[in-house]
């Protein structure tokens, strides 16, 4: 794989320059947050958006759905040694634009069960359409809404901003008003991507392994781009391990799962087309090298 352009920093010795030195001219990366549920003084999420639009209705009721606001801690405080860090990690992954790395958290942006299933291929051997497997795609869309309804709650609670709001360092996607006004702690995109992934893990646990190393790629994707603080990934894979434990309980979940599982066992029993190699390398290169 073709290295960064600037080899990225041990993060011990970033954290102990960032200590030493000036704060950076970034704003503060966390707003004042409201009372939960308190009235929004900015855009709402994309995912808020997102769950607006999205297909049919999640399987928990809202007070089924697990109150991440109570499981998570808060976001880094500022001035603080994990603020300190997760900025220490923005700036040092800004080195990897222009390279494979860098290439693949681009393709990552696209999110949904759709989007998943194609960044799947690799894993699953081959490319499946979605229309060729409805019940899959319903219980990921359905998942969805609940994921993306836990995950807007504690995202209002903490309001934090983005890591690029505040600086022009390289980010993978536009610089647009709406995903600056959206809020970041935990990332919806890496909370989708592990509950995806322990739901595929469910279905195929002879490769679960493989589903969550790029479920992992998936989230970390976030901070490559530039669109999330690490913090937000680690945030959001507890979330959403969290939020999977209770739709595992849920007994329509566990009816759509079983269609699923027979949905998705027929179409790899069928001559699917194959994964580019060379995407699929640059995945297995991806998983090998740390972010720092």
């Amino acid at each position: 794989m073709t290295r960064p352009t600037r080899a990225p920093v041990r993060l011990a010795a970033l954290l102990t320059l960032i200590l030493a030195a000036q704060p950076l001219q970034i704003a503060p990366i966390r707003a004042e947050p409201t009372a939960p549920g308190g009235p929004a003084t900015s855009a709402p999420s994309l995912e808020k958006d997102k769950l607006a639009a999205a297909a049919p209705k999640g399987y928990l009721s809202e007070e089924a759905t697990p109150n991440l606001v109570a499981i998570l801690p808060p976001p880094p405080a500022g001035h603080s040694a994990a603020e300190a860090a997760d900025r220490a990690v923005y700036n040092a992954t800004r080195a990897f634009q222009g390279s494979p790395r860098w290439a693949l958290a681009t393709d990552d942006v696209a999110d949904g069960g759709a989007a998943l299933l194609q960044d799947y291929a690799c894993v699953l051997g081959q490319r499946i359409d979605q229309a060729s497997v409805p019940d899959l795609m319903r219980l990921l869309d359905r998942a969805r809404i609940d994921i993306a309804r836990a995950t807007r709650v504690a995202k209002r609670r903490y309001r934090r901003l983005r890591p690029f709001v505040g600086n022009d360092l390289p980010i993978c996607v536009a610089r647009t008003a709406e995903l600056a006004d959206s809020f970041s702690y935990p990332s919806g995109h890496a909370s989708q991507g592990w509950a995806y992934g322990l739901i595929m893990a469910n279905l195929m646990p002879e490769k679960a392994t493989q589903f969550l190393v790029r479920s992992r790629l998936y989230g970390e994707s976030r901070v490559v781009c530039g669109v999330h603080w690490l913090s937000d990934i680690e945030a959001a894979r507890t979330g959403a391990s969290a939020l999977v434990a209770v739709l595992l309980a849920d007994p329509g979940f566990g009816t759509d799962l079983e269609r699923a599982r027979i949905d998705l066992k027929r179409a790899l029993s069928g001559e699917g087309a194959k994964p580019d190699p060379a995407l699929c390398a640059r995945e297995d290169a991806a998983a090998r090298q740390p972010l720092l």
